[in-house]
C-alpha cells in the first residue's frame, strides 16, 4: 500500500492561494491541508459557497484531495491568537468559534474533502477547570453532530498547552461527546506533538489509534519541544511512523505541516516530499 501525502498551507503563507496549490500539485502531493485564513480561503469572505464550489472544481483540476484545517492564528481576533475558542468565557466568543468551525465543515463538505482538523483552545486564567471542560465537550458535540448531517469526519487534535493537550485528554473527550447522545469525533494525531508530551511512542500511538484516526499530520520535533522542524532535525524516528501507518493499512492523507518554514516553500516543498518518499519501508529495504 503507499501512503498518500499532502503538505498544509500554513506552510506557503507567503505564496498567493492558487500558487500554492499549484506548487504542492506539481511537486507530486496527493493533497492539501487547507489552513483557513484571511489570505488563503477567507471563510467570511462573501459568497462562500459559489467560492467553495469553485475550489472544489480547482481541486479536482489540480488532483488534490483536502483536509480542512482550523488553526489560523488571528482569523477571528486581529489582537489575540487563537481566540476565541471552545472553553473561552465569553459565550457569544464561543458561539463565533463554532460558527467558524460550522463554516469549515460546509467548505469541507463542498469539497469532498476527508477531515476538518480542530482543538479545543487554551484555558484562560482563573477558569474553572470544569467548566471550561463543559463548554468543550458542549461544543464537540455540536459541532460533531453537525459535521455528521454534512457527511463530513469531526477530528479533534491534541495540542501541547491546550486544553485537550494529550491522547488520553482526547479518549476522555471522545467518552464524554458519545455519552451526550452525539455524533463520534475522530483523533486528529499530530505525531510531532507525542515527543512535546511524553505521552506515547508516535508509532505505538498510530496502531492503537487505527480505529479512530480522522487525520494525520507529520513534521520533525525536538523532545520535549514544540517547535515544528524539516524532517531529519528532530528526535522524531519518522520511518517507525510510516511503517506503522502502512501497517494499519491507513488510506487518509499524511499532511505535513512546516508553518515556520514557509519563506523557503519553494524548496520545503519539494524536499519534504522527496525525504518521506525515500524514507518509506520499501524504499529502506531496497537500499543496498
Amino acid at each position: 500500500m503507499t501512503l498518500r501525502f499532502a503538505y498544509n498551507t500554513n506552510g506557503v503563507s507567503n505564496h498567493r492561494f492558487e500558487d500554492a496549490l499549484r506548487l504542492i500539485a506539481d511537486c507530486g502531493y496527493d493533497g492539501v491541508a487547507l489552513t483557513l485564513d484571511h489570505h488563503h480561503f477567507d471563510p467570511f469572505a462573501p459568497d462562500l459557497e459559489r467560492r467553495a464550489g469553485a475550489l472544489a472544481g480547482l481541486l479536482d483540476r489540480l488532483g488534490l484531495d483536502v483536509v480542512v484545517e482550523t488553526g489560523a492564528r488571528f482569523l477571528l481576533d486581529p489582537r489575540a491568537k487563537h481566540e476565541p475558542t471552545l472553553v473561552t468565557p465569553d459565550a457569544v466568543g464561543r458561539e463565533r468559534r463554532l460558527d467558524f468551525l460550522r463554516r469549515a465543515v460546509d467548505i469541507c463538505a463542498t469539497c469532498r474533502g476527508e477531515a476538518v482538523s480542530f482543538w479545543g483552545g487554551v484555558p484562560q486564567a482563573g477558569v474553572d477547570p470544569t467548566q471550561s471542560w463543559e463548554w468543550l465537550v458542549e461544543g464537540v458535540a455540536r459541532l460533531s453532530d453537525y459535521a455528521a448531517s454534512r457527511g463530513v469526519v469531526a477530528a479533534v487534535e491534541a495540542e501541547p498547552g491546550m486544553r485537550v493537550e494529550t491522547v488520553d485528554d482526547w479518549l476522555r473527550l471522545q467518552h464524554d461527546v458519545i455519552a451526550l447522545g452525539a455524533a463520534p469525533i475522530k483523533i486528529a494525531l499530530d505525531v510531532g506533538h507525542l515527543l512535546v508530551t511524553q505521552e506515547r511512542g508516535a508509532a505505538d500511538a498510530v496502531r492503537e489509534l487505527a480505529p479512530v484516526l480522522g487525520t494525520v499530520a507529520v513534521e520533525d520535533m525536538k523532545r520535549g519541544v514544540h517547535e515544528h522542524l524539516p524532517f531529519g532535525e528532530g528526535d522524531l524516528d519518522m520511518p517507525s511512523v510510516l511503517q506503522a501507518l502502512q501497517d494499519i493499512g491507513y488510506r487518509r492523507l499524511v499532511c505535513v505541516e512546516l508553518s515556520r518554514d514557509a519563506h523557503r516553500a519553494h524548496t520545503m516543498v519539494p524536499q519534504a516530499l522527496e525525504w518521506l518518499r525515500a524514507h518509506l519501508p520499501s524504499q529502506l529495504e531496497a537500499s543496498p
